[in-house]
């Protein structure tokens, strides 16, 4: 991702007919394919230096290439206070730090002069921001990272993010009570993207509705924790792959919770709120899961292992903190690919295969056993056969 990055910042600022580029007798193609194999290897190292900022900026410049022919710079301007927006800065900025600045606004005008346009990253953390208009980053069409967390968003517009491939959005710790998907939805093919809205208001995720002529977003890892879901919502167009949910209210998770999120991979559901409840094949669709966390749950019902039905590939569950003990006797056979358990307070047991007797008699089968250590004691206990 870091060659693409540079690749495309260093077009954009060759090309004078894009915002914020400059004038420059460029190469009829990009500098990499012209370089030996042995100077690519030379122009994979940079070196860092500084250089002069706006007053109270810090300006750090790391140089690629042949000679140090290619450029890029971190300007930090956290800190400084409010009257720090528009800042100018330097055309090869590829990162911006406004974070801490007591900022209650940021429009497209702030972020569009010189430098602005060919941003990879920009955090406008730690700041006083309610609220975002929906074009304010409609100019930033290299942005990858944007960091928004700890503001007092309390809606977030729709198809904020359109004109930007972003692979990383930051707002936990905001306001928010309703998001809709079509948020995170590019104009672009958009990278695989990250997507954290922990520790908000959230009671509701509004679905992508139909007909906006937008792809689904690219969305493959979605933190939702702490936040006052009571359902799991429907994701069933993203292509997630790792999905939080812990310290939500959940009241229950049942059968189609998780209709349509078949490619998923690791799921946490630790510390929920209240009561919460394990349906009968409640994970029925999660055909490719092979993390599950539900710990921290000592309220945490029990509905036999059938809870487990359908998860064929999982290879991990911790069921640390909860009550779920004694673990049911097919435990092992319901899950194939299960390599190890946590369990109950410092109980970890891992899959142990015996192969019986020798020679093998015509229709017997290795016995799976799990063999548990309580890792509170220094020494190991004997094998646990469930």
């Amino acid at each position: 991702m870091e060659h693409r990055r540079l690749s495309e910042l260093e077009r954009a600022a060759k090309d004078p007919s894009s915002p914020g580029g400059f004038q420059q007798g460029a190469p009829t193609m990009p500098w990499p394919l012209l370089l030996p194999p042995l100077l690519l290897l030379l122009a994979a190292s940079g070196a860092q230096t500084t250089r002069p900022c706006f007053p109270g900026c810090q300006c750090e410049v790391e140089t690629f290439g042949l000679f140090d022919s290619f450029s890029l710079t971190r300007v930090d301007c956290s800190g400084l206070g409010p009257h720090i927006v528009p800042v100018p800065i330097p055309l090869d900025t590829a990162h911006l730090d406004l974070s801490s600045n007591r900022l209650e606004t940021v429009n497209e005008s702030v972020l569009a002069g010189p430098g602005y346009t060919t941003l990879a990253g920009l955090d406008l953390s730690h700041n006083l921001l309610t609220s975002i208009p929906p074009t304010a980053f409609s100019r930033l069409r290299y942005l990858e990272s944007l960091d928004i967390s700890h503001n007092g968003l309390a809606a977030l517009p729709a198809e904020s993010f359109t004109s930007s491939p972003l692979s990383d959005v930051n707002l936990s710790h905001n306001r928010l009570r309703e998001v809709s998907v079509s948020a995170f939805s590019t104009h672009s093919q958009a990278p695989a993207l990250h997507v954290d809205l922990s520790h908000n208001l959230l009671h509701r995720l509004v679905p992508q509705p139909a007909g906006t002529g937008l792809p689904a977003p690219a969305i493959q890892s979605l933190n939702l924790a702490w936040n006052r879901l009571r359902a799991v919502p429907d994701l069933r167009d993203l292509p997630l792959r790792y999905l939080s949910l812990d310290g939500n209210p959940l009241a229950a998770v049942g059968p189609g919770a998780f209709r349509g999120l078949a490619g998923l991979t690791h799921l946490s559901l630790g510390s929920l709120q209240g009561l919460p409840q394990l349906a009968p094949y409640g994970f029925r669709e999660l055909q490719s899961l092979q993390v599950l966390d539900l710990s921290g749950n000592p309220k945490l019902k029990w509905a036999g292992a059938e809870v487990f039905s359908g998860l064929g590939a999982l290879q991990e569950l911790d069921l640390s903190g909860t009550g779920l003990l004694p673990l049911p006797d097919t435990l092992p056979l319901q899950l194939p690919a299960l390599q190890s358990v946590r369990a109950g307070q410092g109980l970890w047991c891992r899959r142990l295969v015996r192969g019986g007797a020798y020679p093998r008699q015509p229709g017997s089968s290795p016995k799976v056993a799990l063999h548990c250590v309580d890792t509170r004691d220094s020494a190991a206990k004997g094998p646990d056969t469930l």
